[in-house]
This record gives C-alpha cells, structure tokens and sequence, in this order.
C-alpha cells in the first residue's frame, strides 16, 4: 500500500522499504505492519492531542523527567512550546519504558527506532505467523487461564522492580504471542516510586488481570495479589522472581480519613475522565 504521509519520511531515510498494510488504529496511535529489509516489524504512529481520546491526565505525568527546566516551565504553563514539549514526554515514554523493560526480561515488543513520532517495533506474532490477538478475542480454558494468569503477574512484578507501572494494563493491551502473553501500550507508563497514584494504579493493573482471567476460572477471583505485591515493593524485599501467597493481611490501627477521602476524590475523578473519553471515542 502507498506509505502514509506520517511514514513517508522514515521510508526516504531507508528506515522502512514498504508499507504492507494498517494493522489498528486505537485511542492513541495507528499500527501498520511494515518490511524492514527481510524482517516485518510495525510501525506505531502516535496521534496528534487533539486527535487522542486518552488524554494525558495529570496522575499519567505526575513527576515525568524533561530535558530541562525551560521545558517544565513551559509545560506548567501551557505555553505552545510546552504543549509540544509535553506531547514528545508523552510519546518518548513509551519507548523509555518499552527500552527499559526489555532490559529487564519483562516481555513486551523489542522496540528498534523512534523517529518522527513513529515507534518501530516488533511485530508480535501467534504460532501461524500471524498478527497475535488481543487477550479480550480469545476464550480459554481454567487451566490456560491460571497459567497465563500467572505468567503475567510475574512480568508485573518484574515491572515492579524496574520500577514501572503500567498503568492502564487490561485484556485490551495484552497480546497472546506464540511464546505467552506480551504486554503494550506504555505511553501512560508511571515511575513507581516518584508518583503518588502509582499504589492505586498497580492495584488496578492486577484487579484488571484477576478479574478477566477469572471469568474463565473463578478460583482467581479470590487471589488479593495487587496488595501483597506493593506492600513487599514499598518495604523493598520485591524481587523479580519473588513468589506470592495471594493472601494480604491488613494492617489494623487508626483509619487515615484524609486517605480515604483523597482517595474517592481520585476515584471520581477518574471516573469523570473515563466517561469523557467514552463520550469523544
């Protein structure tokens, strides 16, 4: 097919020969499938922000490093340089991430170039060299569930430890790959350390997991491993090949109301967001 406008540079560069076809187009970018000299690979084109209907709210770049301090200003302003500034940090974190992560044996697509805002990366791929589904079109059996289950939350915990919540991980951005399942989709990747939603997004991250999976097998549905996992990530005894219990004990003593309440203000307006972004998709 003729390249598209976004990919025509890439292919005069010599960085892609042709463009074989569109292979989705989601909230935040559009996947084509390419040929790389004699690998196929895709090549992720990142939408502009007002095209986006994620946007990139404040509990996604809370604490997110730039390149200096006149960038920082001039996204806390909301200047137009500080828009395009905060829009490149939006796109460079996902090749940040998916760059660290491979480091880490966290198995997610090998990222290759970042040029222009398109990312070349992988294709993934199921056992007929196919494009690998998401998890959301396959069914399993008990036994797949609990494996796969299982396989995921360690590539969690090994996201963990390198230091990287996902953030917004589901049966949506889970692919099933000839060798297991590949997490994608990082660009609202949060640092677990500097950033304070980071606690509720892991939690979420592994509720998400826990309850696909156990509409497959139900006995999942009673595993609490989001709670264990961050309270061993916060005393630093979290190790990548830590083995949970699925039980979490909690703590009894006085209730932090202030939490609480900051925590159903989060909530709603999380909530809030995701109704927004039902209404503009």
């Amino acid at each position: 097919m003729k390249a598209p406008p976004r990919l025509q540079s890439l292919v005069e560069e010599g960085l892609i020969d042709t463009v074989v076809r569109q292979l989705m187009s989601g909230k935040e970018a559009m996947v084509y499938v390419v040929r790389c000299g004699d690998e196929t690979r895709c090549a992720k084109i990142y939408k502009e922000a007002d095209q986006r209907s994620f946007r990139q709210a404040v509990d996604y770049t809370e604490n997110r490093k730039v390149k200096n301090s006149r960038q920082a200003r001039a996204m806390a302003k909301g200047t137009k340089f500080g828009r395009q500034a905060s829009e490149a940090a939006w796109q460079s974190a996902e090749v940040d991430a998916l760059y660290k992560l491979a480091d880490a044996g966290v198995r997610v697509p090998q990222p290759y170039n970042f040029c222009d805002g398109v990312l070349l990366m992988e294709l993934v791929t199921d056992a007929n060299g196919d494009a690998a589904p998401r998890l959301n079109d396959v069914d399993f059996t008990p036994e797949q569930a609990r494996r796969h289950h299982a396989r995921l939350i360690t590539e969690v915990i090994r996201m963990l430890c390198a230091g990287i919540v996902h953030g917004d991980l589901s049966e949506f951005n889970i692919l099933l790959a000839d060798d297991g399942p590949v997490i994608i989709d990082l660009p609202q990747a949060v640092d677990a350390a500097g950033n304070n939603h980071a606690s509720r997004m892991l939690l979420r991250d592994v509720a998400n997991l826990r309850n696909f999976f156990g509409r497959f097998a139900p006995d999942l549905l009673a595993i609490d491993y989001g709670n264990e996992m961050w309270d061993l990530y916060q005393r630093g005894v979290l190790y990548p090949d830590t083995v949970l219990t699925g039980h979490f004990k909690r703590k009894t003593g006085p209730v932090d109301v202030r939490g609480v309440l900051r925590e159903i203000d989060d909530a709603s307006a999380e909530e809030a967001a995701r109704r927004v972004r039902m209404a503009q998709s």
